[in-house]
């Protein structure tokens, strides 16, 4: 039973250590986010294209917005997944 088990992990755990391409249009850039006036003029060079980055910001609302981005193989940035967090207040 055990070597099934330990067996099962450790597909599951090679499974995660693909690399993942993102073919989708992205999410359109707002106000904070790196893409918003345009592709960064400095190239991502060291990264491979596949690979992905967080961005945190507070955006103009005053919402604070995690935003995932790919790097292609152009080496220009793509808007891969936006997600807000909940305000928080102080002693919550």
């Amino acid at each position: 039973m055990k070597p099934a088990v330990i067996g099962l992990i450790g597909t599951l755990v090679l499974a995660g250590c693909t690399t993942v391409t993102y073919d989708g249009p992205g999410l359109e850039p707002i106000p904070g986010s790196i893409t918003y006036n345009g592709q960064p003029r400095s190239k991502l060079t060291k990264s491979p294209p596949g690979s992905s980055f967080p961005h945190d910001f507070i955006d103009q609302y005053g919402q604070q917005v995690e935003e995932t981005y790919v790097i292609q193989a152009d080496r220009s940035l793509i808007i891969a997944h936006r997600r807000y967090k909940p305000i928080r207040f102080f002693g919550d």
